[in-house]
């Protein structure tokens, strides 16, 4: 019994759950193959490195049963939470299927779980099967057979598996971020606060990044509308509401943050300053100290 499961662990298991698998023959030999892989940029992936080691991963799979590698499709700074028809290497395979010229047979992963979220396999895998085209995966051990069920509760699995990763992927991150600008006074991207102008502050402390000839970005005062900012706080605490302070701001000719910055503001109209942007500022945490990451 132990020498069946080592030769054949998935069709032991459904003997154990009393599953019956088709009995058409099946050839688990590969031929030429494209590979997909995706990286994102949300945990300080390098996107070299995260290739070389899926690719690499996928060859060691293939290869010894006689497979090739004649393609490659691979998303740079792409969520797994994204599908597939909106991840431009994902979406560029998925009309590759249509060709009837295209070069491969059959797809395989580096791993599945960078591959698939939540419920994705069981939209996608029915689009590979119409048009003929095997997926290996890995963790599976060999060809995805839709007719095995112990194959489909697998990828399920990896799914809920693939969202949890995630899930504590983006706690980690965010955490750091919020350590960092707390304790290093470091700006995580975005547009500066009114007041504020990012500078450089030197090489990044991350030595990897200062090699690849990344900066640090800091934050430092605008004295200009920095002196506006300290106005709108003096003209509040006398007692003028916000409509009143960005009238004396408009009628002094003083220029809406917008109008200051309108490479940083294209999302905006520039015509002055408005109640809304005044309370804006008043209710910010930065302007009174408090640093702050995310809301």
């Amino acid at each position: 019994m132990t020498d069946e499961i080592s030769q054949n662990p998935w069709s032991a298991l459904d003997d154990l759950w009393g599953i019956e698998v088709a009995k058409d023959a099946v050839d688990d030999r590969v031929w030429s193959l494209a590979f997909y892989g995706r990286c994102s940029t949300e945990d300080n992936q390098d996107p070299e490195t995260s290739y070389g080691w899926q690719i690499g991963n996928a060859r060691k799979f293939v290869e010894p049963l006689g497979g090739e590698i004649v393609e490659d499709f691979f998303d740079v700074g792409k969520s797994r939470s994204v599908p597939w028809d909106r991840r431009e290497e994902a979406s560029r395979l998925l009309a590759a299927l249509k060709d009837p010229n295209r070069k491969w047979n059959a797809i395989v992963v580096g791993e599945g779980t960078r591959c698939w979220f939540g419920n994705q396999f069981s939209l996608i895998a029915p689009r590979f099967e119409a048009y003929g085209v095997d997926l290996w995966v890995p963790e599976l051990g060999g060809r995805y057979d839709s007719r095995n069920a112990s194959h489909k509760m697998l990828m399920s699995v990896l799914g809920g598996m693939s969202e949890s990763e995630r899930q504590h992927v983006q706690a980690r991150v965010r955490a750091a971020m919020d350590s960092q600008v707390i304790n290093e006074g470091r700006h995580q991207g975005g547009r500066a606060a009114y007041g504020y102008t990012v500078v450089d502050g030197g090489p990044h402390p991350n030595p990897r990044k200062a090699a690849e000839g990344f900066r640090l970005r800091v934050l430092a005062l605008d004295e200009f509308a920095a002196e506006v900012v300290r106005r709108i706080f003096r003209e509040y605490l006398r007692g003028n509401g916000d409509r009143a302070i960005a009238k004396g701001l408009n009628e002094d000719g003083i220029l809406c943050p917008s109008a200051r910055r309108p490479e940083q503001n294209r999302h905006r109209q520039a015509d002055g300053w408005q109640g809304s942007t005044v309370r804006a500022i008043l209710e910010n945490p930065k302007y009174t100290g408090y640093a702050f990451f995310g809301r």
